[in-house]
């Protein structure tokens, strides 16, 4: 695989920012893909989400569907399913013993302006009482448009905490 992940953009939040916008998303690459590493919200009991951008402006609309599966290393397994959301969802954190999310996310159909996009994900991340999740799922954005991007935020308004980094990769052909 050396070789086949372009960089197409990057955000290192280097102080408390309430989302990080990534785009760059073109004809180039049929697939692209988003890691990102210590997401960290800083006000506890925060929603960590995403939604994708057209024209660098996230699109807010009730059309977003999602399902995953998490396992969790102190309890059993949830399940997790949402339609005509506004965003899609990936996991809760806090502030509390270093919480934090690590995820890749792979984009699909971005730039066809005639198909829904969709991703598929999967996540690891630690609680407050430091039990390890895991989580992995997928969803849809139910507009045929075309995307250049993502943006990614706390559904209750916290910051992303220093450190937190996203990278946008395309998939070379």
């Amino acid at each position: 695989m050396s070789g086949s992940l372009i960089k197409i953009d990057e955000e290192i939040v280097t102080s408390a920012v309430a989302s990080v916008t990534l785009t760059g998303i073109d004809s180039t690459y049929d697939v692209y893909m988003v890691r990102y590493n210590n997401a960290i919200p800083n006000t506890d009991s925060s929603s960590f989400r995403f939604r994708v951008t057209v024209s660098g402006t996230a699109d807010t609309t009730a059309n977003y569907d999602t399902a995953n599966k998490q396992l969790t290393s102190d309890t059993t397994f949830v399940n997790n399913s949402s339609t005509n959301a506004t965003e899609f969802g990936i996991i809760t954190l806090g502030t509390a013993g270093n919480e934090s999310s690590n995820g890749i996310i792979y984009l699909f159909n971005f730039n066809n302006a005639s198909e829904y996009s969709f991703v598929t994900y999967e996540t690891t991340d630690r609680n407050t009482n430091g039990a390890l999740r895991g989580s992995q799922g997928g969803g849809v954005h139910t507009v045929a448009q075309s995307c250049d991007g993502l943006e990614f935020f706390f559904s209750n308004g916290s910051d992303f905490d220093t450190g937190s980094t996203f990278t946008l990769y395309g998939l070379k052909k």
